[in-house]
């Protein structure tokens, strides 16, 4: 069990600081996260949204107690990650800018499928 709650914590660690981060600079209207947005043809109002959003369910995933709301925010996080993938390939950027994303639904898997078996495991 103690290997699988250090397992789980790394993973967790490993999205939850970046994407934190990311969205603290979304939310305060940071010039360079909102022109990475406009270069990807969308409008300058969407990064707080999803800053605020991505918080949130960063926030739900760390604080326990709330199974259902938990995996809503994996869920959450998973479309949004895979969208910024997604964006940044169809818009014609170069590849190592969707490296990022891809690596972040990496940590998003490992959570959630720790998080489950330490559910099992009780």
């Amino acid at each position: 069990m103690n290997k699988i709650n250090i397992w789980y914590w790394i993973f967790t660690i490993g999205f939850v600081l970046p994407l934190t981060a990311g969205s603290l600079f979304e939310l305060s209207g940071n010039a360079d996260s909102i022109s990475q947005y406009t270069r990807l043809g969308y409008p300058a109002y969407l990064p707080p949204f999803l800053g605020l959003a991505r918080l949130l369910a960063v926030i739900a995933i760390i604080v326990s107690g709330f199974p259902r709301l938990k995996e809503w925010a994996y869920a959450g996080l998973v479309f949004d990650v895979m969208g910024a993938a997604f964006s940044q390939i169809a818009s014609g950027q170069e590849f190592t800018n969707a490296l990022f994303p891809l690596i972040t639904i990496f940590f998003i898997a490992g959570s959630y499928l720790l998080y489950h078996r330490r559910v099992a495991l009780g």
